[in-house]
């Protein structure tokens, strides 16, 4: 066995690629970081707000169609890749402190970004998976506790960086998503590196046509229905409910994730994959419905709950992607992971905008309902997967 193959080489390796996902992942949220001092300065809507989010959204869907039907972690070495795409998203990112905070200029550089993250995410969990021995689970739920850690990482900047202003977030995750494409220089791919099959549109009916793969999909857009609007609105909630600073709370309760998406990756490799994530979203579904009504009792309990929420509202995330893995033919999986992402992403863009229309019709104390259909009818899904999969 090689030193880099050891358990050892492994271990430091997969560390260096989890950091690094994490710099890189800073400046997905860098745009809502800064919202709640653009509104109190007046110079964003909570419409620009949201659009803001669904930019980097709309921008990852395009990247990961681009990167998919060129094949662009396949035909390029992987780690060449994210680092492109660290560098490109950080200069997007540094960009933005340069333009007005909302406008179509500001918009085009979320997008920018968020196209970048194809070549991050994706080809992150792609040499992760290149050290899978039966640990696959595990694997991908350290990658996506990264992305977890990373989408909160831009709450705390504002705090660190105090006197900046609205520019903080964008100027901290330019920086940190610099640093995290450099330090994949560091990372060496395990001994399973292979080209994934490629996309092919023509395949792409079978996401549904397939029994296992429909209720895979339908849980993961359930997922998806609640998970990115939840981690855009989360922030500015608390900003109102708790008198002083709400970063380092928002940094919490979005990087508790990072913890349950390794448990769950643990438990599921054990245990059943599908019964893993219709627990994760029944009880995410529940603080869904829960939270408002909690900050209106006092602000505590709604941090708790949000805690609560935090902690299982991505914990299912790696499950969805396993499954896939699982149940497609091998020539089908690099078309079937692709519909996923571009699908779930996709509906992202609409329930991040979604919840705005919720505050005006609501109010804060039920406007974050409007998300518990979502994971509550994935929970249904992969209940009804559960039996195709093995234990």
């Amino acid at each position: 066995m090689s030193a880099a193959a050891s358990p050892s080489g492994k271990a430091r390796h997969l560390a260096v690629l989890c950091a690094g996902v994490v710099l890189c992942l800073s400046v997905w949220f860098a745009g809502t970081a800064a919202v709640p001092d653009l509104l109190r300065a007046g110079l964003i809507t909570r419409a620009d707000a949201a659009w803001l989010t669904a930019a980097v959204q709309l921008g990852f869907v395009a990247g990961t169609l681009v990167s998919a039907v060129l094949s662009l972690a396949d035909r390029r070495d992987p780690r060449m890749l994210f680092l492109a795409c660290g560098l490109l998203a950080s200069a997007a990112t540094l960009a933005q402190t340069l333009v007005a905070p909302s406008g179509a200029a500001a918009l085009a550089l979320r997008f920018v970004a968020g196209a970048a993250m194809a070549g991050v995410y994706p080809v992150g969990m792609k040499l992760a998976a290149s050290w899978a021995r039966g640990d696959l689970g595990l694997l991908i739920g350290l990658l996506v506790g990264a992305v977890s850690l990373g989408s909160a990482t831009p709450h705390l900047i504002p705090s660190l960086l105090g006197g900046i202003g609205w520019q903080a977030a964008y100027l901290g995750a330019g920086v940190l998503a610099a640093a995290g494409g450099l330090s994949i220089l560091a990372f060496r791919p395990g001994p399973l590196l292979g080209a994934r099959p490629p996309f092919k549109p023509s395949q792409a009916l079978e996401a549904w046509r397939n029994k296992g793969l429909r209720y895979a999909n339908l849980g993961y857009l359930g997922h998806m229905w609640e998970l990115y609007a939840m981690w855009a609105w989360i922030g500015l909630f608390f900003s109102g409910v708790l008198a002083g600073e709400a970063g380092p709370w928002t940094f919490a309760i979005m990087a508790a994730g990072a913890v349950s998406c390794v448990l769950a990756g643990l438990l599921a490799d054990r245990w059943n994959r599908a019964s893993v994530a219709a627990l994760c979203m029944l009880a995410s579904g529940t603080c869904a419905l829960l939270v408002g009504p909690a900050a209106a009792v006092t602000p505590w309990l709604a941090v708790a709950v949000a805690l609560v929420w935090g902690f299982t509202v991505v914990a299912d995330s790696a499950q969805f992607s396993a499954c896939i893995v699982t149940l497609s033919p091998p020539d089908y999986v690099g078309t079937m992971l692709t519909v996923q992402t571009s699908l779930g992403f996709l509906l992202t863009a609409g329930t991040i905008a979604l919840v705005p229309l919720a505050i005006q019709g609501l109010g804060w104390n039920w406007a974050f309902a409007v998300l518990a259909p979502g994971p509550l009818l994935g929970a249904w899904a992969m209940w009804r997967l559960r039996p195709l999969l093995p234990r």
